[in-house]
């Protein structure tokens, strides 16, 4: 799996639109009315990459594989869903267990689309959801951190590294701030903020659903959207959902002339995808061989065991080395014969940082 990302946002701004197009399932019901999906529904959907079309041809592989991206639709949240309003509470829990945030935001006028605030203000939207978050977040750590302040006076090393850093959150969260821009200070305080879950601890992907005449360039709506991005760190794409719906049911040769028709050069779920893996510090390592072909996703600074781990437990645990290869010279040297024979085919160790793009095959012992 490359990551999940969870998909929210308030009533009618696109979210199941866009889920069934870039799963390209109708799992989920798009309804032109609010809280129209009641349960999460879950999608997976195979990460594009032109390399790895490349490395199979010049392998010979009989089957590729991509690694996969999963998004979770979930339903939107307004006001009050922290305290249970609407149907957003029950989903604060399916928030806690994703990789990611995917925001869609309403960025386009419909008179025939219902708005739940009755105008479309995606800056707006985006407070209410966050704030919603926010002060389930507080709740949460109001309760958590007297406790583990108890415990930590009483001796408890481990409460007391927790205390400290999600003392540093709750200050936050009291200042309005998202729980994300907590600063840890070593290894044990970053554990304990990811045991914490916080819902707005997670990276945020903003997506600017706008309409079809938008697509290419987005307006100034989605502008807005980016600029409030830039200032929390946070990542942001423009989309046209409806665009996506179209380009899910055509057949695969079509959709390059369609989009370019549209001035786009790349589908929606392309860009979300980019955007997420530079959010979640993700990318890419290929194995080659005559079976298949297939794609793995490791984080950034990941070194060579972890990405052996990343196939099998027992790659990990019995490393020995990697024979790595750059794609570039792979794809040079027609393939790992010509790599090996110029060269550019190395042993790596345990020490060796995974580069995106490696071609990489395992010698491990159990």
């Amino acid at each position: 799996m490359g990551f999940r990302c969870g998909i929210v946002g308030l009533p009618n701004v696109g979210k199941s639109t866009l889920f069934n197009a870039l799963t390209q399932t109708a799992a989920a019901q798009a309804a032109n009315y609010p809280f129209c999906t009641i349960e999460p529904n879950v999608g997976n959907v195979a990460v594009p990459d032109e390399r790895l079309q490349k490395l199979a041809a010049l392998a010979g592989s009989a089957k590729i594989i991509e690694t996969q991206l999963g998004f979770v639709d979930i339903a939107g949240l307004v006001r009050g869903a922290s305290k249970g309003e609407g149907l957003g509470n029950q989903f604060l829990a399916t928030i806690r267990e994703v990789d990611a945030i995917v925001h869609v935001l309403r960025c386009f006028e419909d008179d025939d689309v219902t708005h739940v605030d009755g105008k479309v203000d995606p800056l707006a939207d985006a407070e209410t959801v966050e704030t919603e978050l926010m002060l389930a977040d507080l709740e949460s750590l109001e309760k958590r951190v007297p406790n583990l302040q108890k415990k930590a006076a009483q001796g408890d090393k481990d409460a007391k590294s927790a205390a400290v850093v999600l003392g540093r959150a709750l200050d936050l969260l009291r200042e309005g701030k998202p729980a994300r821009l907590t600063v840890a200070s070593d290894p044990e305080e970053t554990r304990h903020l990811a045991q914490a879950q916080l819902l707005t601890g997670k990276p945020v992907l903003y997506v600017c659903n706008v309409d079809e005449a938008n697509a290419a360039d987005g307006n100034d709506l989605s502008a807005r959207v980016f600029a409030k991005a830039a200032a929390e760190g946070a990542q942001a794409v423009v989309v046209s959902a409806a665009i996506e719906a179209e380009i899910a049911t055509m057949p695969a040769d079509e959709r390059a002339e369609f989009l370019a028709e549209l001035g786009l050069t790349e589908t929606g779920l392309a860009r979300v995808i980019r955007a997420g893996y530079e959010l979640l510090h993700l990318q890419t390592f290929f194995t080659v061989g005559p079976k298949e072909a297939r794609a793995w996703t490791v984080d950034v600074g990941a070194k060579a065991p972890q990405a052996a781990g990343a196939i099998h437990s027992d790659f990990e645990r019995g490393f020995i080395r990697a024979e790595t290869t750059a794609f570039a010279d792979f794809v040079a040297l027609g393939g790992e014969a010509g790599a090996r024979e110029a060269g550019k085919l190395r042993s790596e160790g345990k020490e060796y940082v995974v580069q995106d793009g490696d071609v990489m095959l395992f010698r491990f012992n159990v």
